[in-house]
């Protein structure tokens, strides 16, 4: 009996642990196909919520975008009213001085004319200054004593008459000449002095005329500078706009085959260039290290605390993961057409090289300087070119 009993416990034993092992093989099953499953439905996930993060972000740059267009716009025609503005002020302008030019021309036509007659008078004057010195000298020779003179030197009484009357003539002629010339060289003097007078103001007015019309020009000038900018930066605005819509409307099918369950071999990515001024800091910190082209620093360096977390300003991937000579430790991200940026002096590396790599997502730590502190080197190249990161990070 108890043999039996034994042997009964023992075909007990192995058809529960038969039982125990075939539960665990359901189990094990369950199991892998649960894990053969979940991944593909877990990264359909995440791809759906990544491109519907990228898809809001593109549309809120796409409104900034309008937004500065809108601004630009408004700028452009307040610039054009002002240039319309100038251009009737310059006709003035170019009136006055036209007007007040041709003034002057005619007062230094008519200074030159006074001056040809002063000149004419004064050499007349001279050429008959000998004789009048001369009958001058004689009549003050016979004085108050004249008729006496001409009474012992005439022939007869009739002669002393005429002699006398002739005398008193010549005499009269000769004052009357000289106070003409006088009289006339006094008023052509008078003459010339208000034309002078009036030359000089004109002369001054002529020149703040010409003075506020070149003020004018240049105002003009700079305005339609501005203008020419604005349209270059609307034109810009117009095409980042376009780039953003096309990546837009990516996201959009993307999103589609998501929901049909298509999985998204290629996902799309947002260009660097529409978030020009709107890129988030690489981390948080002071910036001790300027870009300057001319001295050969391609990007800036910016002070933070040991450890601090480097993040990526915008999604890309990672071209390089690794020790470079003169940058440290360094990740450089590739965002596009020949668009790269570059976080050096890193203590730790948290990508490797083919990562994909999010905005904001974590790429390393800040670490020790070559000036001898701890930061992080930061560089952005556009189309290939080290570009200011100041222009494009935004402003604190």
């Amino acid at each position: 009996m108890q043999k039996c009993r034994n042997a009964g416990m023992q075909e007990c034993g192995r058809a529960f642990l038969a039982l125990a092992f075939a539960h665990s093989c359901i189990l094990a099953f369950v199991h892998s196909c649960i894990l053969a499953f979940t991944p593909p439905l877990f990264a359909q996930q995440t791809d759906r919520a990544r491109t519907e993060a990228l898809a809001r972000r593109a549309g809120d740059r796409l409104q900034a975008l309008q937004r500065e267009a809108d601004r630009l716009a408004a700028e452009e025609r307040t610039l054009l009213g002002d240039l319309r503005k100038l251009e009737i002020d310059r006709q003035i302008k170019a009136e006055q001085y036209s007007r007040v030019d041709s003034e002057v021309q005619t007062i230094q036509a008519d200074l030159a004319e006074a001056t040809r007659q002063m000149t004419a008078l004064e050499q007349s004057e001279l050429a008959e200054r000998p004789e009048l010195r001369g009958r001058f000298v004689e009549i003050y020779k016979l004085g108050q004593a004249r008729y006496m003179h001409l009474l012992l030197s005439a022939p007869d009484l009739a002669r002393i008459g005429q002699a006398a009357r002739t005398v008193a003539v010549l005499a009269k002629l000769d004052r009357e000449r000289v106070a003409n010339h006088q009289r006339t060289l006094a008023a052509l003097k008078t003459i010339r002095a208000g034309l002078e007078d009036r030359e000089t103001r004109l002369v001054a007015v002529r020149a703040e005329a010409q003075k506020a019309a070149a003020a004018l020009d240049r105002a003009a000038q700079a305005r339609t500078k501005l203008v020419r900018d604005i349209d270059r930066q609307r034109d810009l605005n117009a095409q980042l706009a376009g780039e953003l819509q096309a990546a837009q409307q990516k996201l959009q099918l993307e999103l589609r085959d998501l929901a049909n369950g298509v999985p998204i071999a290629d996902p799309a990515v947002l260009p660097l260039r529409p978030f020009r001024g709107d890129l988030e800091w690489p981390v948080a910190g002071r910036v001790q290290r300027h870009f300057n082209k001319r001295s050969e620093s391609n990007g800036m360096e910016i002070a933070a605390a040991d450890g601090a977390l480097a993040h990526a300003v915008h999604g890309g991937v990672v071209a390089f993961a690794g020790a470079f000579s003169g940058y440290g430790n360094l990740v450089i991200l590739e965002h596009g057409k020949q668009t790269y940026s570059l976080y050096g002096d890193l203590l730790d590396m948290n990508v490797k090289k083919g990562d994909r790599v999010e905005r904001g997502q974590v790429v390393g730590t800040a670490g020790p300087t070559p000036s001898g502190t701890t930061g992080l080197y930061f560089e952005l190249r556009i189309d290939g070119q080290p570009s200011d990161p100041l222009q494009w990070l935004r402003k604190r």
